[in-house]
């Protein structure tokens, strides 16, 4: 099969695409024609060897972690897919090798659910890990109530936008950070958009006088330490970009593969509660200039990778 790959940890000219082993599937792997993958931070953080002491890199490593797929074959044990199913996964295991930037991945089921039927593939592509951070955070680690205020630190990035509106969802006020050219993003999303950078706290108490009830953190740094001054009493602090929220009394999340979780996130796009921006695709083969324009870091939404569909899949 074809795929993106990389031999040592590096930039994005370390990427080569080229042929790559057809993929193995067992007992409880679903073998998944890949449509599109989308392209996160944590991918090419994982190239350059940032979470090398988390993770054990096998290589070649095929990057990626986000898919949009057809289902070819379900593994031996496996109940909940069938040849034909349209799916969708965050497909991350606790070694790096076994990407989604391929023609063909052998995921785990627990890393899959269906597809929502409303959504073309590149936004479904778009959906996984970027859906389940905020939906996790959200729902599990903040546990926003109805009439609280959140505010959620770059709100037009790929995580950040699911976020606002899983809290508008809640029945939350969303005050969410982002660069003048994404203010009017952020307001059609259901949020109140303030500018990053020097002077936030006062642009959110100017919006919040008495403190916000919760802040999603996605940034760190001084955003985070903006954001603990700006708690109400009682108020909660997440970030799923710096470990030293620890030091402000808050919790620093990582996203987990979760079926359920992931499911509840299709019947939210459904029912027309959640949807995924795509800023810009590109084919397989250039995966490498996805990454490159991902690490510029002012992505508004996702940016997705297209697999062309074979005329007759591997069986």
């Amino acid at each position: 099969m074809k795929g993106i790959s990389y031999a040592r940890y590096g930039g994005p000219d370390v990427l080569e695409y080229g042929e790559l082993r057809d993929p193995k599937i067992g007992p409880d792997g679903v073998l998944v024609e890949v449509r599109a993958a989308a392209v996160n931070p944590v991918d090419w953080k994982c190239r350059e060897g940032y979470l090398d002491p988390m993770l054990d890199a096998v290589f070649p490593v095929v990057p990626g972690w986000d898919l949009a797929g057809v289902v070819v074959q379900p593994g031996v044990s496996v109940t909940e897919f069938a040849a034909g199913d349209e799916v969708i996964g965050y497909v991350r295991e606790d070694f790096l090798s076994r990407g989604t930037f391929a023609e063909y991945v052998a995921a785990p089921v627990r890393t899959l659910a269906r597809k929502p039927r409303n959504l073309s593939w590149e936004e479904a592509a778009g959906l996984p890990l970027a859906g389940l951070t905020a939906y996790q955070v959200l729902f599990k680690a903040l546990q926003v109530k109805r009439g609280e205020t959140v505010l959620v630190h770059a709100a037009a990035g790929g995580v950040g936008s699911i976020a606002v509106q899983l809290a508008r969802h809640l029945g939350a006020r969303v005050i969410g950070t982002a660069s003048g050219r994404n203010h009017e993003f952020v307001r059609e999303l259901g949020g109140e958009p303030v500018e990053y950078g020097e002077g936030l706290a006062e642009r959110v108490r100017g919006l919040a006088p008495e403190g916000v009830d919760a802040v999603f953190d996605t940034i760190g740094g001084e955003a985070l330490k903006a954001s603990a001054d700006l708690l109400a009493r009682e108020g909660r602090l997440v970030s799923i970009a710096d470990g030293a929220v620890l030091g402000y009394g808050g919790l620093y999340s990582w996203v987990r593969p979760d079926a359920e979780d992931l499911l509840r996130l299709t019947e939210l796009a459904e029912q027309g509660v959640v949807s995924v921006h795509v800023s810009e695709t590109f084919p397989l083969e250039r995966a490498a200039d996805a990454y490159r324009l991902n690490q510029e870091g002012r992505t508004r939404g996702k940016i997705v990778v297209t697999v062309a569909e074979k005329a007759q899949s591997a069986g």
